[in-house]
This record gives structure tokens, sequence and C-alpha cells, in this order.
């Protein structure tokens, strides 16, 4: 018999916006545990938002957020001797931590100063319908369009 599924620790919400998604994506901004220095990334990223657009940056970093959430992704499965790009559903969880990897990784290798410049102007754009992490999510979309011949392979 297996053993039962451990239960997720809820985050803390993060001390300005009192908001757990905003500690999700400083914990995946993280990097050799400096928290606080993350933290202080989001918070100019959201200024930095704030003073270009001249519009609420908080609300524009979730708006960039929902966008680059993929509804459906391909997974790979060996049948009969040949591997196959299966399109499956993403689950919300993933949705989020996907759509959060692509915005932080696609920013790190834009041009600009600092991480918050970049992440800012990674960030305005996704809000927008552009840059490369929202392109990223389209590429998906399409693999998964073109590979949903094989979707009756589905678990």
């Amino acid at each position: 018999m297996t053993k039962p599924r451990s239960k997720k620790t809820p985050l803390d919400p993060d001390p300005k916006y009192n908001d757990q998604m905003v500690t999700r994506f400083v914990n995946t901004l993280l990097r050799k545990g400096k928290k606080t220095i993350a933290f202080n990334i989001f918070y100019d990223t959201v200024d930095k938002i704030s003073e270009t657009t001249k519009e609420n940056g908080y609300d524009i970093w979730k708006k960039a957020i929902e966008n680059l959430m993929p509804s459906v992704e391909v997974k790979s499965r060996r049948i009969g001797g040949a591997n196959f790009q299966i399109p499956t559903e993403v689950r919300p969880a993933r949705k989020l931590a996907l759509s959060m990897q692509w915005l932080i990784s696609y920013a790190k290798e834009r041009n600009g100063k600092s991480m918050a410049d970049k992440l800012a102007a990674e960030t305005i754009a996704a809000s927008k319908g552009e840059g490369a992490a929202f392109k990223k999510k389209e590429d998906v979309h399409k693999m998964a369009e073109a590979n949903k011949a094989f979707a009756h392979f589905r678990m």
C-alpha cells in the first residue's frame, strides 16, 4: 500500500500586497536563498511598471501572469517503439508555475541594467500579449494543436 500524499503547506502572503501568488513568484525568482533581495527585485519591478505605464503595476503583473498561463501542453509518450507528443490539459498549479518560470527566464535573457528593469520590460510585454515569454506560450499551444491527432493515446 502506498503512503498518502503529504499536505502542501500554505505559503505566507507577502507583506506589501498580502498575496500568496507574489510569495510564490518571489520563491521562483529566488537565487541562493537570498529572499530579501528577491522581494526587493519584485517590488522594484512593480514600481518600474507603474512609472512606465502610469497604471497599477501590481495589476499589470497579475495580467501578465494570466496571459502566460498555458491551457494545453505536449508530453512525450513511448507507444509501440515510437515516441509521440501527446497533448494534455495543464493542471492549475502547473499553469501558474510555468507562467512564472517563463516570465523570469525570458526576463533574464533581455537587455537591461538590473533584473528589475528586465523583469518590468518582459512583464509589460506579456501583459500586452507580446514578448518572448508570450511567444513560448503560443509555441506550446501550436505544438499541442499540431499533435492533436495523437490525443486518443492519453491515459
